[in-house]
């Protein structure tokens, strides 16, 4: 490893390539630990490859996430307090929810508002 001072008086470090692809691939193991321990916690969950691939393919987020948890509409309806015709409308695309709709949605559903973003 070399130090190398910059013309502002900060610090660079150079490293051989091998020590920086291990370090590269500690962080990569770390963050692999941090996502086990989260699902393992319950702080997060592994998420199906077809659910992925029905996410990634443009479908409906909200009708996908339904569907994954087996609700049906009007239970997913009752859940986030909204009417089954309301929600229909926005699995469809014929609406779209205000913030509020789609917080009481994600709620029901138990995913990050994040997650719903189409």
């Amino acid at each position: 490893m070399q130090t190398i001072t910059t013309p502002d008086g900060g610090t660079m470090v150079i490293l051989p390539l091998a020590e920086y692809e291990a370090l590269l691939d500690a962080a990569d193991i770390a963050d692999a630990d941090r996502v086990r321990r989260d699902i393992a916690e319950g702080r997060d969950e592994a998420v199906p490859a077809e659910i992925v691939a029905r996410l990634i393919a443009g479908e409906n987020t909200i009708r996908v996430w339904r569907e994954h948890r087996g609700l049906n509409s009007a239970e997913l309806a009752r859940r986030s307090d909204l009417s089954a015709p309301f929600l229909h409308q926005i699995e469809t695309g014929k609406r779209q929810p205000s913030v509020a709709a789609l917080k009481r949605i994600a709620e029901a559903l138990g995913v990050d508002l994040d997650d719903l973003a189409d």
